[in-house]
């Protein structure tokens, strides 16, 4: 019998995946639990279209990310911060600090998305990877002087 997957079964398959079990296994389990109901063509339509639009809006975020990776790119972000002498930076510049100044620049970027392996402790201009997708990254400048 094919049946559509309504949540995730382990074993079995994915959520909104049409899978052929048995009969008994249909009614038993899957019906009875909710996790999956009889794959009828209207139903196999319905999940088609959502599969498909899912697919569009996937899509279009990802363009509007690659645009907002393409005005990013090669931006430079100032920061500064007190310093003592030789550069010492009293503190440091994190993830927050630079969505903050890309905030004041009019980009809107989570600071979950800013990969920085340490926080920056000295004066100085560094190189930071801004990841919005798995397949779209930029790169930005930040700059660290001392107030």
């Amino acid at each position: 019998m094919k049946v559509i997957l309504l949540q995730d079964v382990k074993g079995t398959g994915k959520k909104d995946e049409i899978i052929e079990v048995s009969d008994g296994f249909a009614r038993n389990c899957l019906f009875k639990k909710k996790l999956a109901i009889e794959a009828t063509s209207t139903e196999i339509n319905a999940i088609k279209n959502k599969q498909n639009a899912n697919a569009y809006h996937k899509q279009e975020e990802k363009k509007a990310w690659m645009d907002v990776a393409n005005q990013l790119r090669n931006k430079e972000v100032v920061c500064s911060v007190k310093c003592g002498e030789n550069g010492k930076v009293f503190g440091s510049i994190n993830s927050k600090e630079i969505s903050e100044e890309l905030k004041e620049m009019g980009f809107d970027v989570d600071k979950k998305k800013i990969l920085l392996k340490d926080p920056l402790k000295s004066v100085g201009v560094y190189e930071v990877e801004i990841k919005f997708l798995p397949d779209v990254t930029t790169k930005i400048k930040v700059k660290v002087i001392s107030a």
